[in-house]
């Protein structure tokens, strides 16, 4: 039974790692690589939201991380 358990955890895992990923990329990179063209405005709100996605994608991630620390032998 702990070995049904244990990949179905790892699948969670790997499933809130996606959704950390996607946050990061589409939250936190592209307004990243936006601040990197002269031509654009970064506003206060822009930085706030990149800074909330990075610490969002690094927050889901570390749930990941516990998770996969719950596995059993």
């Amino acid at each position: 039974m702990s070995l049904i358990r244990n990949e179905r955890t790892k699948l969670t895992a790997t499933f809130i790692n996606g959704i950390a990923i996607a946050v990061f990329a589409v939250g936190g990179l592209t307004q990243a690589v936006k601040a990197l063209d002269p031509a654009a405005k970064m506003s206060v709100a822009s930085v706030i939201v990149t800074f909330s996605c990075f610490l969002g994608a690094f927050a889901l991630h570390m749930i990941g991380r516990w998770m996969l620390g719950r596995l059993e032998e």
